[in-house]
């Protein structure tokens, strides 16, 4: 075999390299799922974006709540036996508006018990599919988030107050038209969460609720605590399965040079006995 052969082997094995170990993760992560499923008498259902490394070339994709990932969820919901729990992993910085709205409603719409597991993060979209859950089970680091919608790159919320400080003889027709859209994006998701809040509290608490988390009271990066969580009556816990940790580690980040975060990945206590440093003194 001559050298032209060996190099023609070497690249084809570096190209199929990625497709296998995409291909081995999926496995893994099945392979999990089918161990909660079991454990928790359950349909698990995981809704995970994190910027995962898909392509031959290598280059990150940035995830969000979309359609697809609507209509998937719909279909996982429509397969599922009506007295079946159904689990869901939310990690996600929210998304599409529509998009969040199908997937909450059809998880309200469930005769059996439905989790939502929060292991980091569900910040915009991801809070409002929360909020149509009967438990939502948080990490107690972990972070829910606002539900006020944006109109592009700002928040509604602070398109309407160019309206309130400024004379609309001063204010341009573009900005007047985005106000108008904004009031109507802010009163339609103060509605939704109400819709989605009312079977666990009651109305007036759901009312304040709703406009706490959807008028803008914060900015939208706002980490809301499990604390803060239980305090505005939503149905927070915190025993989160170690099962789901597990799965998180198989969605791994973008690969990179060197990794931002390190350690040893080994539970440590102060009873585990550890040999000493190695090397010279």
């Amino acid at each position: 075999m001559d050298f032209f052969s060996l190099l023609w082997i070497f690249l084809i094995i570096s190209s199929l390299q990625p497709v296998i170990r995409q291909r081995m993760l999926e496995m893994a992560r099945l392979r999990l799922f089918d161990r909660l499923e079991h454990r928790r008498k359950s349909r698990v259902i995981a809704l995970i974006h994190r910027q995962e490394t898909l392509s031959l070339l290598g280059f990150p994709l940035v995830r969000y709540i979309t359609i697809e990932d609507s209509e998937a969820i719909l279909r996982a919901i429509k397969l599922t036996e009506k007295d079946v729990p159904i689990d869901i992993i939310l990690h996600t910085p929210g998304g599409l508006v529509l998009a969040a709205e199908q997937i909450a409603y059809a998880l309200q719409k469930h005769p059996a018990k439905v989790t939502v597991f929060v292991p980091h993060y569900a910040m915009s979209g991801g809070t409002l599919i929360a909020l149509a859950a009967d438990e939502i089970a948080m990490d107690e680091n972990a972070v829910l988030g606002p539900v006020d919608p944006q109109l592009g790159q700002h928040p509604a919320a602070s398109i309407l107050k160019v309206l309130e400080r400024k004379p609309i003889a001063e204010v341009d027709d573009d900005t007047v038209i985005m106000a108008d859209i904004a009031e109507k994006a802010i009163r339609q998701v103060r509605a939704t969460v109400v819709e989605l809040l009312r079977e666990n509290m009651p109305a007036e608490r759901a009312e304040q609720v709703a406009t706490t988390l959807s008028s803008g009271t914060w900015t939208h990066d706002y980490p809301i605590l499990v604390r803060e969580a239980r305090e505005m009556g939503l149905p927070v816990g915190t025993d989160v399965p170690e099962e789901i940790y597990h799965i998180m580690a198989l969605y791994p980040q973008t690969s990179q040079r060197r990794p931002s975060v390190e350690y040893i990945p080994l539970p440590r206590s102060r009873e585990t006995d550890r040999p000493g440093p190695r090397g010279p003194k």
